[in-house]
């Protein structure tokens, strides 16, 4: 069986790779189960096992299920497999969700009782910021404290301005897939703007904004179309960046961009893809 210390590094070096997997752990057992209170596995996103073990059959499937589903949409879960008996003298029937318990009947010899907290470990959600204006250095500064995984994307010689920083791209060479949540904010102050805004469009990204006028941005969005730029892409930027809050210095800015990425993040987590953030 797998010692939880394997477990545990394992864990360590797959957040450290940004890789997305689901901590599937039994907090409680009652009478014979195959597996004990304390007994870990991960769960890659396919629903496989990448490391260790909580049991056999009786709880695999249900646990798999919902790791899956953590793993879509952010939020734990907490499986209760029990025997019918059980079930039916709690009034509940399998499959059913009550006071943030999913229910799952437990078809084993063992007739025991097993509860397994599943819980979604996700890669930090990324900000590129492109340039190194006052704006864009202040979005860096907060976005570490709020946990961002932070990426500058500047020419060399301004690449130095950036202290902490996570990546760093020449440039504005974005790559254009992605793995988890990416939000990319352009805030170069009159050098490269539509260099950056091209490549930051083409990216596969869940916000793109620019830190500008709206006279600015209306006028890089006619250069961006007379340049043969998708119509639909050019619509997806975000101008002025941010929500009004009446920000003037490069720190108010900043929050109010962050504040801004930070609804759109979590309406994503919670299954909300419409509209603009509230």
């Amino acid at each position: 069986m797998t010692r939880t210390a394997d477990i545990l590094d394992r864990i360590s070096t797959m957040k450290a790779r940004g890789e997305p997997f689901a901590l599937a752990t039994v907090v409680r057992t009652v009478a014979v189960t195959a597996a004990k209170a304390g007994a870990k596995a991960i769960i890659l996103p396919d629903g496989s096992i990448s490391e260790g073990w909580i049991g056999g059959g009786c709880a695999r499937a249900a646990v798999l299920k919902a790791a899956r589903e953590a793993i879509a949409d952010g939020h734990s879960r907490l499986v209760s497999v029990e025997p019918p008996d059980v079930l039916q003298a709690k009034g509940v029937s399998a499959g059913e969700e009550r006071e943030g318990v999913r229910f799952v009947k437990n078809m084993c010899p063992s007739q025991g009782t097993m509860d397994i907290f599943v819980e979604p470990v996700l890669p930090a959600p990324e900000l590129i910021i492109c340039g190194s204006s006052p704006v864009a250095l202040a979005l860096a500064d907060l976005a570490r404290r709020l946990g961002f995984a932070l990426t500058a994307c500047a020419p060399q010689s301004e690449q130095a301005a950036f202290q902490d920083i996570d990546r760093r791209i020449e440039n504005y060479a974005i790559p254009a897939d992605r793995e988890g949540a990416r939000f990319i904010v352009v805030s170069t102050q009159g050098r490269g703007d539509e260099a950056a805004l091209k490549t930051a469009l083409a990216a596969d990204a869940d916000y793109v904004a620019f830190v500008g006028s709206r006279r600015k941005a209306e006028a890089l969005r006619a250069k961006l179309s007379a340049d043969g730029v998708d119509p639909a892409k050019i619509a997806r930027m975000k101008a002025p960046a941010g929500l009004d809050l009446g920000a003037i210095t490069p720190e108010e800015i900043a929050l109010s961009i962050l504040s801004e990425i930070v609804a759109y993040y979590r309406r994503g987590i919670r299954g909300i893809t419409t509209g603009s953030p509230q």
